[in-house]
């Protein structure tokens, strides 16, 4: 089974007059006698010429769109046009029937909505194969990037006790019968549960990430990680991947260089090795921007967007100077945010952070030393300004078209500044015993940063919804397949 050639390798080979086997799925069968074959290794076809005059006609007929199929024949040169090479049949075997009165895929164009609904058979479609090829790539990327320069790859728990956000919006893990939970005191009795405790899946690796960071210096994690948000946005998933490295010995600048240096990687590694699908994409929002209304389309091209983050280097200002920027705005002064500034302290919505990106500076921007109190317990504390106000060395990353791509800081390592801080958010100190003894044993200033995997794979592939970039998402009354 397993003699075969890839369709990729076929199409960018200098070869001809040789025999091969190829095996995949039919994209088109015409006039009973050429085949658009497609294993998924690229969006591009091979063609299959049959000799229908000596081929069984039942054969013929279950050379359906969609199905199955082996191919073994003669690669040559070819005759028409839109190929360099095709295969000459001599032997051809139905591997799996498709029946194209049931097949949901027909071969025409379909809704991103309407395949969101069949993610089990999207992957055939171009568009995701493309898509999936391009997360493939940055997972890799990721990896490279990482193990290149000596960070240790660290495994966090999936399931855990600890909310590093703060935010409470988490999924509980439990094996009690949720009808008749066992109770002291008219309670729910975690002890007697299968950790003995309340848990919940993680929201992010960080505090463990930290862990780590305090013996192996560099290390960083790649993994799922799950909100119980009730967010029905496009820019929002239950079940996502983060990758979030933590770095002992870092200040807020080692960070912030840290992340535009692997943001530009993993664009630059892409327009590498994937050029094909990503000029796949280009098209198809191109394609896509021309339906809007004129005021909303993009004035860049999907290529020319990842070469702009590429070419640029990002802008680094404060939250206060970013503040001042966008109370002057004149998107603010004439209403039109749906969110107007009014003053220092106002948490930053998307349409702020897009302003900044898109409108103001026409670059990446990082913001820096945020609001204390908008930020978690874990971020270092700012000596406060002239005005009393204070500030955490918090950094955020922003992009165009996607707002907030890295959220980041460096970590408060001053065991009485991160105590009194816990207090102040209420935050039970017993439960983090273990993240305070870092700070008790050998602390260091140390820094780290999460990056979104599926808002990165949406900026790089240009797709307008996360939920297409994860082949299965998780979103609000929705886990299906």
């Amino acid at each position: 089974m397993s003699q075969r050639t890839k369709i990729k390798a076929l199409l960018e080979s200098e070869q001809t007059n040789i025999s091969v086997t190829v095996k995949g799925w039919v994209r088109a069968f015409r006039q009973n006698r050429f085949i658009a074959l497609n294993d998924g290794s690229t969006n591009n076809n091979i063609q299959i010429v049959v000799d229908f005059e000596n081929t069984d006609p039942g054969l013929l007929k279950r050379i359906t769109f969609g199905a199955a199929i082996s191919v073994t024949g003669e690669l040559v040169a070819s005759l028409g046009q839109g190929q360099k090479v095709e295969i000459t049949a001599k032997e051809i075997e139905i591997l799996g029937d498709c029946d194209p009165e049931e097949y949901p895929l027909q071969p025409k164009k379909q809704t991103l909505e309407f395949l969101r609904e069949k993610a089990h058979l999207r992957f055939r479609t171009n568009t995701f194969g493309s898509v999936f090829r391009v997360r493939n790539s940055l997972s890799y990327a990721v990896h490279t990037f990482f193990q290149e320069r000596g960070f240790v790859y660290l495994h966090t728990p999936i399931i855990t006790a600890s909310d590093a956000e703060g935010a409470g919006e988490t999924f509980h893990v439990t094996n009690f019968d949720l009808a008749n939970p066992p109770k002291t005191d008219g309670e729910i009795d975690f002890k007697q549960d299968f950790f003995g405790r309340a848990t919940n899946l993680t929201v992010s690796g960080q505090l463990e990430g930290e862990l780590g960071a305090m013996a192996l210096s560099d290390i960083y994690t790649f993994g799922p990680t799950f909100r119980a948000e009730n967010s029905n946005t496009t820019r929002h998933l239950a079940e996502f991947w983060m990758i979030e490295p933590e770095m002992a010995f870092y200040d807020l600048e080692d960070n912030m260089n840290l992340a535009e240096e692997l943001l530009k990687y993993l664009i630059g590694y892409v327009l590498k090795n994937n050029a094909e699908d990503i000029e796949f994409l280009n098209q198809r929002l191109t394609e896509e921007e021309k339906q809007k209304p004129q005021q909303e389309r993009s004035d860049m091209s999907l290529t020319e967007k990842l070469q702009f983050c590429l070419d640029n280097d990002f802008q680094r200002l404060t939250y206060t100077e970013a503040i001042d920027i966008l109370k002057e705005s004149t998107p603010n002064k004439k209403k039109k945010f749906t969110y107007p500034i009014e003053g220092w302290g106002t948490d930053l919505q998307s349409e702020h952070e897009r302003y900044l990106v898109e409108k103001h500076f026409k670059k990446p921007v990082i913001l820096t030393d945020y609001p204390k109190a908008i930020k978690a317990f874990y971020m270092r504390q700012n000596e406060p300004d002239a005005s009393g106000r204070e500030t955490v060395r918090a950094m955020d990353i922003l992009f165009p078209g996607i707002g907030e791509m890295v959220g980041g800081s460096q970590r408060e390592e001053r065991l009485d500044k991160l105590e009194q801080r816990m207090d102040e958010m209420g935050i039970p100190k017993d439960e983090l015993w273990w993240y305070l003894d870092t700070r008790r044993f050998g602390a260091c200033p140390h820094a780290g940063f999460g990056l979104g995997f599926e808002r990165m794979v949406q900026f790089v592939t240009g797709m307008g919804n996360i939920r297409d970039v994860i082949p299965f998402p998780r979103f609000p009354k929705n886990a299906e397949f």
